[in-house]
């Protein structure tokens, strides 16, 4: 910066000032001090203003998977705010394996991230997160809570929206309605399977536990589980997939059977109005997660020591024509 401020015939406090753009400059000095900058190929020592400073201006984010649609725009919708913040963003995939998890939140901190967004794995060791909370790194959990860590949480209304698919397939004359959600460990996936039975029970509708399933809807072992609920002797008349992923591998599952029945999904997914029929769903929106858990994290890094925020946001039901099917 002394040879910036040198070369650009200025004071220190000038160069300084056009480098962080933290105050008015005039037009000329501001514009013989990026040709020296330019001429001289400065680049600010990002670790000296860290120790000055005492911040990294870095938050991390570790989610599930990032390939998935979910997630992706989750991270987006995190990016934004940071950026607005002046922060850059550190994204990283547990795979849903907490011991990698926990490899990423020591990575992360390693790194002296100044906050943390996580969707806890199944599985973690809570310590871990707990001692990022004791060091002085803010938390906020997303999609998931830690029962055993107090921290900042965005959740979305996992049983409200699944509860909310069910009475529309009942509306339409459906009782024979499936469910098939995620690993039963997950909080989600458990989530919907308890709205699921709660708006059969409040129906008045006996639980049969032959019309759930719940597995990993990637696995090969799944959709012949899937096609065997198909094949009972009283098959389901409609399904209520419970994410995204499941709901695609219905899609398809039902498409090489040829076989009409009515389906919601939880989660929206690209193309899903585009199938014929296009798929009803209960559409969360990742976009205000990934926002809302942002600002609860800035607003923290600013000094923010009120008491913990637990928000929950709705699901919106979207009939587009799959989940109005009428029972075979």
């Amino acid at each position: 910066m002394n040879d910036v401020a040198k070369l650009a015939d200025v004071s220190l406090k000038t160069v300084s000032r056009v480098v962080n753009g933290t105050e008015s400059v005039s037009a000329a000095k501001a514009v013989r001090v990026e040709a020296a900058i330019r001429e001289l190929g400065f680049r600010r020592n990002e670790q000296a203003r860290q120790l000055r400073q005492g911040t990294t201006a870095t938050i991390g984010l570790i989610i599930e998977d990032l390939a998935d649609p979910f997630y992706s725009t989750l991270a987006r919708a995190v990016e934004e705010v940071a950026h607005a913040h002046h922060h850059a963003l550190l994204v990283s995939s547990s795979a849903e394996d907490p011991r990698r998890a926990e490899e990423l939140v020591r990575s992360l901190s390693g790194r002296g991230i100044d906050g943390l967004i996580i969707t806890p794995a199944e599985g973690m060791d809570p310590r871990v997160l707990a001692a990022e909370g004791e060091a002085g790194c803010s938390l906020v959990f997303v999609d998931r809570p830690s029962v055993d860590v107090d921290a900042d949480t965005v959740l979305v209304d996992n049983r409200g929206g699944t509860a909310a698919g069910v009475r529309h397939l009942l509306a339409g004359g459906h009782r024979r309605i499936a469910f098939v959600g995620d690993t039963a460990s997950l909080y989600t996936a458990q989530e919907r399977r308890i709205g699921y039975l709660e708006a059969l029970e409040t129906a008045g509708i006996e639980r049969d536990d032959n019309l759930v399933l719940m597995a990993n809807p990637a696995a090969p072992e799944s959709g012949e589980a899937f096609l065997a609920l198909l094949d009972q002797a009283d098959p389901p008349t409609a399904i209520l997939a419970g994410n995204n992923r499941w709901s695609v591998r219905v899609v398809r599952l039902l498409r090489q059977r040829g076989i009409g029945v009515a389906l919601v999904g939880f989660d929206d997914f690209e193309l899903a109005d585009a199938l014929e029929p296009p798929v009803s769903v209960v559409a969360q929106d990742p976009a205000a997660v990934g926002r809302l858990a942002a600002e609860l994290l800035f607003s923290r890094l600013a000094g923010d020591t009120g008491p913990r925020q637990h928000i929950q946001l709705g699901a919106t039901l979207i009939p587009r024509g799959s989940g109005e099917r009428a029972p075979r």
